[in-house]
C-alpha cells in the first residue's frame, strides 16, 4: 500500500494529482495549472505556483485551502 504524501509547497504536481485528484479542478481555478489543457505538469507546487506569480503568502493560501479541500474529501 503506498502512502498518500503530505500536501506541502515541495509535493510534486504529480503526486498532488495522482493523490488529491480533486486538486485538477483546484489548480486550474486558481490559476496555477491547466492539466486538462495539456500543460505540462512537472515540479513543484511552489515552483508551479511561483511561475504564476504568487508570493510566499499566496502560496502559504494556496496550501491552506488544499489541505482544508483534502480533509473534506475525505
Amino acid at each position: 500500500m503506498m502512502n498518500t504524501p503530505e500536501i506541502n509547497k515541495d509535493i510534486y504536481i504529480e503526486d498532488l494529482v495522482k493523490h488529491y485528484p480533486f486538486s485538477v479542478r483546484f489548480l486550474s481555478q486558481k490559476g496555477v495549472k491547466c492539466i486538462a489543457c495539456g500543460e505540462p505538469i512537472w515540479g513543484t507546487l511552489e515552483e508551479a505556483a511561483r511561475e504564476k506569480g504568487f508570493d510566499d503568502e499566496k502560496i502559504s493560501q494556496l496550501l491552506a485551502e488544499l489541505k482544508d479541500l483534502a480533509v473534506a474529501e475525505k
